[in-house]
């Protein structure tokens, strides 16, 4: 049995630009494309399933709106054997602290 690790909307920050670490937005394009957390790649909910080709020498870090999405989608892949971190309250948690968000691709 594994334990769903969480982490804070303010820690995204801290994977924020590694190198270990791939940050999933689980959300809609247009979601995405109106803001995003800095280096998140977008890989809506609905199309997760046909993704599931991530590095395994990576942590994945997976947001939503909310967050259950998100532990959902990180339930999912660790019972595959990745490493994965979901964030408590998603990205409207993340966008309430100010912290850097992007509109760029």
């Amino acid at each position: 049995m594994f334990q769903l690790e969480t982490i804070s909307a303010k820690m995204l920050d801290y994977y924020v630009g590694r190198s270990d670490a791939l940050i999933i937005d689980l959300r809609d394009r247009e979601a995405y494309e109106s803001g995003h957390v800095r280096t998140a790649v977008n890989v809506p909910y609905a199309e997760l399933e046909e993704k599931m080709d991530f590095p395994k020498a990576k942590t994945l870090i997976f947001y939503c709106d909310r967050g259950g999405a998100s532990m959902a989608a990180a339930r999912q892949l660790a019972r595959m054997g990745y490493r994965t971190r979901s964030v408590i309250g998603g990205f409207e948690a993340y966008r309430g602290r100010n912290l850097v968000i992007s509109r760029e691709p």
